[in-house]
């Protein structure tokens, strides 16, 4: 699935309304703290399978690419620009500077 994929589908699921930033940290927060319980696992009885984690970590690729739409930013441009800083993030294997 590519990116405009990702938008229209999620645009299917949560329709065209658009969140500000404030909306957005709230919900970004509230899968990061899901992703969170998964690396505390307190105990046993607490853990979650794996594939809640990978379904966490799907929710917040699917939901970026929706929040940065709704904020008025390219979806594609934010994953370029993330890449391009990955790149020349010191200890990268691909440094492009």
């Amino acid at each position: 699935m590519d990116i405009t994929q990702i938008l229209n589908e999620s645009r299917q699921i949560w329709g065209n309304g658009k969140l500000d930033l404030t909306q957005v940290i709230i919900r970004m927060g509230k899968v990061y703290g899901d992703i969170c319980r998964y690396a505390r696992n307190e105990s046993v009885a607490d853990r979650v399978s794996e594939n809640e984690l990978k379904k966490e970590l799907g929710n917040l690729i699917v939901s970026t690419v929706r929040w940065s739409d709704d904020l008025g930013f390219d979806p594609r441009e934010c994953v370029n620009l993330a890449v391009a800083a990955q790149k020349n993030s010191p200890g990268s294997k691909v440094m492009t500077k």
